[in-house]
């Protein structure tokens, strides 16, 4: 596997300056970037697939193992602060549980039957959508995991840094990002790692706009939970309504922290005629808008 092989460029790294150092760090990330380029139509492809589950009120399942487990259950925790995605529509199935998250559990990675049984208990189902990643594309947990999800008919996705990883057999969509090797070889939190993040920013990023989240690049289903956040509540709707930041503090309020109804309430819609227009249009703004133009044109 080239992730885990040693690079005769950096055999002496060790020996090198700070600066060149940093310099061939940087570089190994810069090679990161670029190698997420080749697999961007898999991504576009695993986004429309996993829409349409989530659509029929599927579940975003991410499922990994150490590092690699790390970055995908931070990507999933991002989503309820900052697209509103419902806590019970998100799942992490990290070998070792939780609580490997901050400390290193040994040998869980290695079982693949428990994580074919953390798939079972999760009750995953054919609208779930189960997000594999592990940079070796070996890692026995995660490759039970995913094998589980694709019996239960769930659309199974793999991110792996190794091409012709075991972990790419039960997915249909197959994310392959050949980061190469490490500057400190073995070290997949490094090149491998960053490509991961890249990949999920992407793919969920993806997903969230699909679904009616973001509306003119603005997080409208973003819920304003605290100071810093209702004064984006408060930005947002000045924004679309192109009202007075405090006109639009009181629509927030009005609205309890929700944006899009905030929003509408600017338009000068009354309360539940806004809520249930979000209601009919799966919450999304912009039909909702559209709908309204339309009408009155």
């Amino acid at each position: 596997m080239l992730t885990e092989q040693i690079s005769p460029r950096f055999v002496d790294l060790d020996s090198w300056s700070t600066d060149d150092m940093i310099g061939a760090l940087y570089d190994g990330q810069l090679a990161a970037c670029a190698a997420v380029r080749p697999a961007l139509p898999v991504i576009q492809a695993a986004v429309e697939d996993a829409v349409q589950n989530l659509k029929r009120g599927g579940r975003l399942v991410y499922v990994g193992a150490g590092t690699s487990g790390r970055i995908a259950i931070q990507d999933g925790a991002e989503l309820r602060p900052t697209y509103d995605w419902p806590s019970d529509r998100i799942v992490f199935v990290m070998a070792g549980g939780l609580e490997a998250v901050l400390q290193s559990v040994k040998g869980a990675e290695d079982d693949e039957a428990n994580g074919a049984e953390a798939i079972i208990n999760a009750e995953v189902n054919r609208n779930d959508v189960v997000i594999a990643v592990a940079a070796s594309g070996t890692t026995p947990f995660t490759i039970g995991a995913l094998s589980s999800a694709g019996a239960s008919g769930a659309l199974c996705i793999a991110i792996a840094n190794n091409p012709g990883a075991p972990l790419f057999e039960p997915a249909r969509h197959r994310i392959l990002i050949e980061t190469g090797t490490e500057v400190v070889a073995g070290s997949t939190r490094m090149q491998a790692g960053t490509a991961q993040k890249i990949v999920l920013n992407l793919f969920s990023t993806a997903v969230m706009v699909k679904l009616g989240r973001v509306y003119r690049g603005l997080m409208v289903s973003m819920r304003a939970s605290n100071t810093k956040l209702l004064r984006r509540a408060e930005v947002i709707v000045s924004q679309i309504v192109r009202c007075e930041q405090n006109d639009a503090a009181k629509f927030v309020e009005r609205a309890k922290g929700d944006v899009k109804v905030a929003v509408l309430l600017g338009l000068g819609w009354d309360e539940t005629d806004a809520v249930q227009a979000l209601m009919k249009h799966d919450g999304n703004l912009r039909a909702v808008i559209d709908e309204l133009a339309h009408d009155r044109g």
